[in-house]
């Protein structure tokens, strides 16, 4: 046998173990060899003949196979989860035969149970429009509901007018107005003709304004505003009694008591009567009642006459409420006979003659 390069035979010595064949690596080539087969290093201490460079003896060692005995029957699976079992199994007894009523109803069953599972499908895949029509219904039958509501209530006799009552009616009797409005008798108070109701209620010089209310289920309120007489104008037969809008309401050939008589020269639309009755109306009702006579030619000559004699200057009927307080204090310090004239239409400097 050829010997690699690198080593030298050794004589067999009492230091060296005799072996088949010994070989002796060159200082650094059993490092190697061990790298390179992979054994694992030791940290003993090299031997003196280690570092002398003495013959390193490589024991062989010899392994032999391990025979088993073969089985001496089949070996039986074993599940790897669980534990073989012991228990005896029972075979089940054969199923019995199906007669034709079984089949039937097991068929009626499975179409009992088709018809159920389809029935929640459509319902599941449906749910969405089904609550969009039940939507639909419920607003439709709302309006239905509605329009029954007032077509019951227009046409319905039960709403039919059968009461009229009149509220604020003094100078007018109620019970005309009441015959006036007559004609609306019977009919729904949804029907009523307000236009109707507005002619026959306009013949009635007294009343300046009216508020109709509708009291279910069949009476009408009508709220009368009589008009309010604000002086007497001096006529050929006698004395008109006339509101602020010169509407007469009284007739009579004697003056009424307790009013004034208005002298506008211009006659009832003219700018001195607008501008009288508005001094007349910013009075206080204790200067009034003893008010004889209003004189206004024009809007600023204003002059009114007391019962007692006295004259008051009121010019124009700009600040007349200012006016109306500094001629009362005037009175109370100078009553009326102690001066012969009291001259307000300069209220911040009045003046008494």
């Amino acid at each position: 046998m050829k010997r690699p390069q690198g080593y030298d035979a050794q004589a067999p010595g009492p230091a060296a173990v005799t072996t088949p064949e010994t070989i002796t690596p060159k200082p650094g080539a059993l490092k190697t060899g061990l790298r390179r087969t992979g054994l694992p290093r030791t940290g003993a201490p090299k031997s003196r003949a280690a570092k002398s460079g003495a013959t390193t003896s490589i024991d062989q060692t010899f392994t032999e196979p391990i025979t088993l005995p073969e089985p001496a029957g089949p070996i039986a699976p074993v599940s790897p989860l669980r534990a073989p079992s012991t228990t005896t199994t029972t075979t089940a007894p054969p199923p019995m035969p199906l007669t034709s009523a079984g089949a039937k109803r097991k068929l009626r069953a499975a179409r009992r149970a088709r018809r159920l599972y389809e029935r929640e499908e459509v319902r599941r895949f449906t749910w969405r429009s089904r609550r969009r029509r039940n939507a639909w219904l419920g607003s439709l039958g709302v309006v239905a509901a509605l329009i029954a509501f007032v077509l019951l209530g227009t046409f319905s006799p039960l709403m039919a007018l059968r009461t009229i009552e009149v509220v604020g009616a003094n100078r007018v009797p109620a019970e005309q107005i009441q015959s006036a409005l007559e004609g609306q008798l019977g009919t729904p108070l949804p029907l009523i003709d307000f236009a109707d109701v507005k002619q026959e209620l306009s013949a009635f010089t007294l009343i300046q304004s009216y508020v109709t209310e509708s009291r279910p289920p069949n009476t009408l309120v009508v709220r009368i505003v009589e008009r309010e007489p604000i002086g007497a104008l001096m006529t050929e037969s006698g004395f008109d009694l006339v509101d602020a809008a010169g509407v007469v309401i009284q007739s009579s050939a004697e003056r009424p008591a307790g009013y004034a008589t208005i002298d506008a020269r211009a006659g009832v639309g003219s700018a001195g009567f607008r501008a009288a009755t508005a001094v007349i109306a910013a009075l206080p009702p204790d200067i009034r009642s003893s008010l004889d006579t209003v004189t206004a030619a024009t809007k600023d000559d204003v002059t009114l006459t007391l019962s007692g004699g006295a004259r008051v200057v009121w010019g124009s009927a700009e600040r007349s409420d200012f006016k109306a307080v500094v001629l009362a204090a005037l009175i109370v310090t100078n009553p009326v006979g102690s001066v012969g004239e009291y001259d307000v239409s300069s209220p911040d400097s009045a003046v008494l003659r």
